[in-house]
């Protein structure tokens, strides 16, 4: 197995950003959903710190993901594909970075507006309150999901369309 990525494979770092960043989300989602419906209470603090340490822990994965993109072009795409869906397939990578960056970042001004503290990029953060930009940033934290949730299936259901009716296995290339 390489390192890095080649013309047709994707490398150890690449599979390892793919499968880190999956796996948080296959937590984190449904951790959201139901941190929603918590009363305040100890309950709901312990699973809120959960919730922001996988979603800080995300944004720095995605950061990373997106600067080993750079110095690790991704493998060409050689299937029987024809032009329009590999434009989609680029599209949904590309909206997924920008739906995951969005969730995390408005979580991040969401908490900070709310007049919390954070720890980001190793520095205590604590703005001032502004409860009307907290009620904002919030909805776009939960909008935002609802679309990585859609682009998810989408990545999902052409992995498997791929392998039905084009006898592609292309998984195998990010397993």
């Amino acid at each position: 197995m390489h390192i890095i990525n080649t013309v047709t494979e994707y490398g150890l770092i690449s599979k390892l950003f793919h499968w880190l960043v999956a796996i948080i989300l296959i937590v984190q989602i449904p951790l959201g959903f139901y941190l929603v419906d918590l009363d305040f209470g100890p309950k709901r603090i312990t699973f809120e710190n959960i919730h922001i340490i996988l979603g800080l822990t995300v944004f720095y994965l995605t950061i990373l993901r997106l600067l080993n993109n750079i110095f690790n072009p991704t493998p060409q795409l050689n299937t029987n594909s024809f032009t329009g869906q590999k434009f989609i397939a680029r599209l949904n990578h590309i909206l997924l970075y920008i739906s995951v960056l969005t969730i995390t970042i408005s979580g991040i001004l969401k908490k900070l507006f709310d007049g919390e503290k954070l720890n980001i990029f190793f520095k205590e953060i604590k703005l001032k309150d502004n409860f009307e930009l907290t009620e904002q940033f919030y909805d776009i934290h939960v909008l935002a999901n609802y679309v990585l949730i859609g682009l998810i299936l989408l990545h999902i259901f052409a992995v498997i369309i791929h392998k039905v009716f084009f006898k592609e296995n292309i998984i195998k290339r990010i397993l």
